[in-house]
């Protein structure tokens, strides 16, 4: 179904690009417009990875550093038919992560130092699973898409305001009507945007429970991650806001409403849906037994979370200090 809702969705939008394409700008105003977006959203396409890590001031791990959080990561991946990620940290104390890389064979997984510090592992585990969903499912280059077509939206709405749009006799709608479009359109194509990316994100929670086969471990982090996210400001994320999409969870203080300008649904209807998995016995990453693997059983003791370098164990955590200590 959410497949069928994206491909609706897509369709809806790229009707909306044609007709508002020839209302405002005309078949040669559409067709340059259509050729900006491509050409930037190419760019952003091939080099996105490494300008969302660099603005967020991820730095990458391997089985060196964090060798408990990368041997799940290998779990995961294997669970889900995937080539092992590259993994990256990002200093913040708001428990979050993303997913980025045009390809599974280019996939990254950022996770901040907050997941690791304030969940335990089967919910790390959890949300790692519903990044490397994304990955699987190629979001990146459904959002990527997406954007093209609403930026060209935008642009033949800026070729509206300043020639004035189509203003031929075969314009049914008129010049009132043009310039009501030159306003609307991109509101319309920024809707249909988000409501994607709402979509996409329904998808990978249901496939990084099957990936995970732990429902309800994603669904406790979720809401883990919605609570600490409301006492914790993610400079990185505010300084970035057009980047709030690729996180599991809104990382922008003040924007946890779940309205038609979200760009996540609301974590209550998430994790009802999650529970519902759960009582239905879903899970499972549909791969051969052998990859089977409880993804967070690692060499840490039941309790243990990981932390990132130089962190000290809080008094009410037992064991020793483990890999991050």
């Amino acid at each position: 179904m959410n497949t069928l809702r994206t491909t609706i969705l897509l369709a809806g939008m790229t009707a909306l690009f044609m007709g508002v394409g020839y209302l405002i700008g005309g078949t040669g105003g559409t067709v340059i417009a259509l050729l900006f977006a491509l050409g930037t959203n190419a760019f952003a396409y091939w080099n996105s990875d490494k300008m969302v890590l660099s603005v967020q001031g991820a730095r990458e791990i391997d089985p060196r550093s964090a060798p408990d959080l990368y041997a799940m990561t290998q779990r995961l991946a294997e669970n889900a038919g995937l080539p092992m990620p590259r993994l990256y940290l990002i200093e913040t104390d708001q428990p979050n992560a993303f997913a980025t890389g045009r390809s599974p064979d280019k996939g990254v997984v950022a996770v901040s130092s907050g997941l690791v510090r304030h969940l335990d592992s089967r919910e790390v585990a959890a949300v790692i699973a519903h990044e490397l969903a994304h990955i699987k499912n190629r979001d990146t280059l459904t959002m990527t898409i997406t954007a093209t077509l609403a930026g060209a939206i935008s642009m033949l709405a800026q070729f509206g305001l300043f020639f004035g749009g189509n203003r031929d006799n075969n314009n049914p709608l008129g010049f009132i009507g043009v310039i009501a479009m030159v306003f609307l359109a991109p509101i319309a194509a920024m809707l249909v945007q988000m409501a994607v990316s709402r979509t996409r994100e329904y998808e990978a929670d249901r496939d990084g429970a099957a990936i995970c086969d732990d429902p309800l471990a994603l669904a406790t982090a979720l809401e883990k991650i919605s609570a600490a996210g409301q006492r914790t400001v993610n400079m990185a994320a505010e300084r970035a806001p057009a980047m709030a999409h690729m996180y599991i969870s809104n990382p922008l203080s003040g924007a946890r409403m779940d309205n038609l300008f979200s760009t996540h649904p609301d974590v209550g209807n998430r994790i009802a849906a999650l529970m519902e998995m759960a009582r239905n016995g879903g899970g499972g990453g549909g791969q051969t037994p052998r990859s089977r693997v409880n993804p967070a059983t690692t060499t840490t003791r039941p309790g243990q979370s990981w932390r990132p370098p130089g962190t000290r164990r809080r008094p009410d955590e037992g064991g020793a200090a483990g890999p991050w200590g």
